[in-house]
């Protein structure tokens, strides 16, 4: 049915996706000073660029506090796509290396592990 509305046919690799992901999150919180860096120039761009589209300063004011928030949440989405980059190549070297059998093996041991060092240095904050 489907085949009949598209001419062509595509294939998505679940594999790749899945170890994609899971490398992410393992880099994501492994370097967890990173993620709040980008984070914090991407909440910074979005303010400095919204601001530019107001003339008024009193209208510019009204509506601050709400603006901010969204650019954070922005930014807080946003900020996930470099770790989506290196993670997908991280998982296109375990499979060129080891195999596609071993790309989500090995990228689950890298979340466990990177979020047993998560949960370790927040434990040191304290």
């Amino acid at each position: 049915m489907l085949n009949d509305l598209f001419p062509f046919s595509l294939t998505v690799n679940t594999t790749a996706i899945a170890g994609a992901g899971l490398w992410s999150l393992a880099l994501y919180l492994g370097f967890w000073q990173l993620g709040e860096w980008i984070m914090d120039q991407l909440k910074r761009w979005f303010n400095f660029a919204e601001r530019s589209l107001y003339t008024s300063e009193a209208e510019f004011e009204k509506t601050r506090r709400a603006r901010e928030s969204q650019n954070a949440f922005y930014a807080s989405i946003l900020s996930i796509i470099p770790f989506l980059i290196a993670g997908g190549i991280c998982n296109y070297g375990v499979e060129f290396t080891l195999g596609s059998s071993w790309a989500i093996s090995v990228g689950m041991l890298a979340c466990v592990g990177c979020g047993i060092y998560e949960l370790g240095r927040r434990d040191g904050m304290k």
